[in-house]
């Protein structure tokens, strides 16, 4: 099994597939972030060719749509150089219309490509817990389902190629609007002379509970904005889905709000720090 993408979760997601017995090939542009996974026994790979030429089942879980796109399509790409009955998965979360492309140009070379992009952050990839939700076709899907049940228990099937990146386009905008909530939420509690924590313990498990409200507001409250998820990749995220919306003819204030909100915060610098740093804008 090939994994490309060793960073804040792919290195988890990578190591559980290696405590699960799959003999892993892995790559990822600075070597060092590999190192953890090649004591554990993966072998190291020195591009996704040669991933491609030693695996039949192959993750993929990097930054952005470009970078998709060079690992699968580019002169050392997967799908360039890979073999015919080769499973290939991405889990970034990119654009269904890539999705689309890479679907179609493994299929001219007897390929099988799954989008299959993931929520639960750093924390769902520790801890085996992620969401996956995945396009394709079907019996693509059936056929590599057993290995994303160890990464997560949540594995869904949504359709055809794309329809994983568009379910995580509604996943993301859930978050941006939620993490705007969650945010202001804190700052109000400490402005009303509140104990954030016990503010915290009591509407987390009533109506206002989410997973952001548990997981980020004790880290906001903690003064913790180390990324579980980068900010610039919430932004690309964003970014996709404000375009689709548009393509569909439809308003999404919320997200609108919300991008603009962590693009004056990235402009300050903040961009690599977590999603949860979105509460320094009321409080700076």
């Amino acid at each position: 099994m090939g994994f490309i993408g060793t960073g804040v979760m792919g290195n988890s997601m990578a190591g559980h597939l290696l405590r699960a017995g799959f003999p892993l090939v892995v790559y990822t542009r600075t070597k060092e972030k590999a190192l953890g996974l090649i004591e554990q026994g993966a072998e190291w790979a020195g591009s996704p060719r040669e991933v491609a030429q030693k695996a039949n089942v192959i993750i993929t879980i990097v930054g952005y749509p470009n970078d998709v796109e060079e690992v699968y399509l580019g002169n050392e790409g997967l799908i360039t150089n890979g073999r015919e009955n080769t499973y290939l998965i991405d889990m970034t979360t990119s654009t269904p219309t890539l999705a689309e492309k890479l679907h179609g140009a493994a299929k001219a070379k007897q390929m099988h490509a799954i989008d299959a992009p993931v929520s639960g952050g750093d924390i769902g990839a520790k801890e085996a817990r992620l969401s996956i939700m995945a396009g394709g076709e079907r019996e693509a899907f059936d056929a590599v389902k057993p290995i994303l049940q160890i990464l997560g228990p949540n594995v869904i099937y949504q359709g055809k190629a794309g329809a994983g990146q568009h379910t995580k386009m509604c996943n993301q905008i859930v978050i941006a609007s939620t993490m705007i909530g969650v945010a202001e939420s804190m700052v109000y509690a400490n402005k009303a002379g509140l104990d954030p924590e016990k503010v915290l313990a009591t509407i987390s498990s009533g109506a206002a509970g989410s997973w952001s409200l548990s997981n980020l507001a004790p880290r906001m409250i903690n003064g913790d904005f180390e990324p579980g998820f980068y900010i610039k990749h919430f932004i690309k995220d964003m970014n996709i889905a404000l375009a689709e919306a548009e393509k569909m003819g439809m308003e999404a204030p919320g997200l609108a709000l919300a991008r603009s909100l962590y693009g004056e915060l990235a402009n300050d610098g903040e961009e690599n720090g977590g999603t949860q740093a979105i509460y320094k804008y009321w409080k700076e």
